[in-house]
């Protein structure tokens, strides 16, 4: 007896009897109900059995296999309706949407070796039940266009923190004030003492601070910064400063902790929301960054702090190598000397202000940045190459590219990222 040959399809619409696919031993066959599909089941099945899509579903638990004009549907009793005159046959669904796309590529990093942590999240902060106020999300991403200019802001969480469930210690805080020409726009970034526990907690409170004091003075701000008014938005933006981080070390102080431990440091950036206006103004404590990309070029403008000047006394700056009398001083017994009782002891010493107000070109990119993300941009010249590629484009990345863009990963730098790009229209 000799075998059967293939058995081939009839044309479309005519009644015929449904053969069932022939299915490997080995592979034994998806229930719909039981297992979830993937969008290549449909090709790998017709590429191995060009028959496959037109084989009946299985019979559901309970209900008789279909049969007749609803054969070919798997759920109820839903016929697909049939074209219309002139129109083509519906297609399956993989191939009206057409072929998948590539799969994206997994988060780059620039260096010579892949960074030692995990590139995504793995433990989460501990938290207590009564102070679920405390938490702090793994990343903020936010974004406005005002006047000129297109903002960015991220705060992510540093894989050294992911992996050992710490809390994010960078504050990141947005606050626009005023509407229109008038209005002015703030960002404010903090990054709390690494080993205190409340590092997150300063840093967030120190942002809402300055917020508040810049909101109840926006439209002299404003006006000041529309009016190139340097000298008094130095001295302004300098008290403001002050009285912020003396809020911070009373609060310490009531809460019974170390001012030293509940503290943070701060940076600003100032927007106007007048398009004609195109001075940027930074003001902050501590330490971080603050480039500028023009032309593809990165440029270092973080300003310096400023020197002592003047000649030196005891007790302050370097010791003179002579007395008035033209003694020298030869010797340093290591004696400390004594407070004075008419003077007060001096207090810790504070962090100097810093204070730079920036012109932009059509094209600039402003960088404001915490050490978490200014290090690696000054230690790596891969990491500066890669921005300026991707950041001189004719328009800003959305809130997702900029994301990815600041999370390119660096071996030896694993803590927290929070970056502010401002692009010029």
């Amino acid at each position: 007896m000799s075998a059967p040959g293939p058995v081939s399809a009839p044309p479309q619409g005519a009644g015929r009897p449904v053969v069932p696919p022939s299915v490997p031993e080995a592979s034994p066959a998806r229930h719909p109900a039981t297992e979830p599909s993937r969008p290549d089941d449909r090709a790998d099945a017709s590429e191995a059995n060009p028959s496959a899509s037109d084989a009946p579903a299985p019979a559901l638990p309970g209900r008789p296999p279909p049969s007749g004009p609803t054969a070919d549907t798997a759920y109820g009793d839903w016929t697909p309706a049939a074209p219309s005159d002139g129109e083509p046959a519906d297609e399956s669904p993989a191939s009206r949407l057409g072929p998948l796309p590539p799969p994206l590529p997994s988060r780059v990093h620039v260096g010579t070796r892949p960074p030692t942590y995990d590139a995504e999240p793995t433990a989460l902060p501990a938290a207590d039940p009564d102070d679920l106020d405390a938490l702090v999300p793994d990343t903020v991403l936010d974004g406005a266009r005002y006047g000129a200019c297109t903002l960015r802001a991220v705060s992510v969480r540093g894989d050294s923190a992911r992996y050992r469930g710490e809390p994010r210690r960078d504050a990141l805080l947005t606050a626009r004030f005023g509407s229109g020409e008038r209005a002015l726009v703030l960002v404010a970034l903090a990054t709390g003492t690494r080993t205190a526990p409340g590092a997150h907690l300063a840093a967030a409170e120190v942002c809402r601070w300055i917020a508040a004091a810049v909101g109840r003075s926006h439209e002299r701000l404003a006006a000041d910064i529309r009016a190139a008014r340097r000298t008094d938005l130095k001295a302004g933006l300098h008290r403001l400063t002050d009285r912020g981080l003396g809020k911070l070390r009373a609060a310490a102080t009531e809460q019974g902790l170390d001012p030293d431990d509940y503290a943070a440091s701060m940076r600003c950036l100032l927007l106007s929301g007048d398009p004609e206006c195109r001075t940027r103004v930074f003001f902050g404590v501590g330490p971080g960054g603050l480039f500028r990309l023009r032309e593809r070029e990165w440029q270092d403008i973080e300003p310096e702090v400023a020197e002592v000047k003047g000649e030196p006394v005891l007790g302050f700056g370097s010791a003179p190598h002579e007395t008035p009398d033209g003694d020298r001083l030869t010797m340093d017994l290591g004696i400390p000397t004594p407070p004075s009782p008419y003077e007060p002891a001096p207090g810790p010493p504070r962090e100097p202000f810093r204070f730079r107000t920036s012109v932009a070109r059509p094209g600039d990119v402003l960088l404001m940045c915490g050490t978490g993300f200014a290090e690696p941009l000054r230690g790596e010249p891969g990491l500066r190459a890669h921005l300026a590629d991707r950041w001189s484009g004719p328009e800003p990345p959305g809130l997702t590219a900029y994301l990815a863009d600041t999370q390119v990963r660096v071996k030896g730098y694993a803590d927290d990222r929070t970056a502010v790009a401002v692009w010029e229209a």
